[in-house]
């Protein structure tokens, strides 16, 4: 099983979060839990750090990005609209020199 799924025209990926880290950072795939690892600079209060990591992965991938589920966990959903598996592991390669399987 892969932290990618896609959905129709959209992709889910399932991210751990790290918050108040100083920067906003895609850093790593964690192969045990099956989830990419993201550095976020805001803390976890008052749904800063969501509004970071929608702000965040919508620039960087210049779509839509959404929470679909864990609005209050570290580990969440995310649903980025209109992209494919592939076009995503590119742009994090590209963006980040991250491989993720």
């Amino acid at each position: 099983m892969s932290c990618l799924r896609e959905v129709g025209d959209d992709l889910l990926v399932d991210i751990e979060v790290s918050p108040a880290s100083g920067r906003f950072e895609v850093r790593s795939y964690n192969e045990w839990r099956k989830r990419i690892e993201v550095k976020i600079r805001a803390p976890p209060e008052k749904g800063r750090a969501n509004r970071e990591i929608i702000k965040e992965f919508s620039t960087v991938l210049n779509t839509k990005a959404d929470i679909i589920s864990g609005h209050k966990s570290r580990h969440k959903t995310l649903k980025i609209h209109g992209m494919d598996a592939e076009t995503f592991r590119g742009l994090l390669e590209e963006k980040f020199g991250l491989i993720v399987p």
